[in-house]
């Protein structure tokens, strides 16, 4: 894969994560960290899947199963990094299933049934003409 694509695959990832980031510290801000926690495991494979179905529109440069990978795995590099290391100080958040784990297989499974559906259909579309 090209340079230039692989950015472009890294952008869709940041820009799930971004949006994750930001419903977490909106959510901490106005309600308790568990309610806050339980919005994020909706909106994280909400977000993933939007953002997915744009991806595999406009761009498709790697399969479904890939993507998911990649996305996932960008989330969870930055999250240790950025978030455990950097802002909390501490790997605690990794203890937590609702926090972490839950979020992250969401994020995996959203991106990959969405990639398997957007191409799905895509083949389909093309069969029809």
């Amino acid at each position: 894969m090209s340079l230039g694509k692989a950015v472009i695959l890294v952008v869709h990832a940041f820009i799930g994560w971004a949006l994750c980031a930001a419903t977490m510290g909106i959510g901490m801000a106005l309600a308790s960290l568990q309610t806050a926690l339980v919005i994020h495991a909706i909106g994280a494979p909400i977000f993933f899947a939007v953002i997915s179905t744009v991806y595999f529109n406009r761009f498709h440069f790697t399969s479904p199963i890939q993507t998911a990978l990649v996305f996932v795995g960008f989330v969870v590099v930055v999250d240790f990094f950025v978030v455990a290391l950097l802002i909390n100080k501490s790997l605690a958040m990794f203890g937590s299933l609702l926090g972490t784990w839950v979020p992250f297989a969401l994020i995996f499974g959203s991106t990959l049934v969405t990639g398997i559906i957007v191409l799905g259909t895509r083949k389909l579309d093309m069969n029809r003409t």
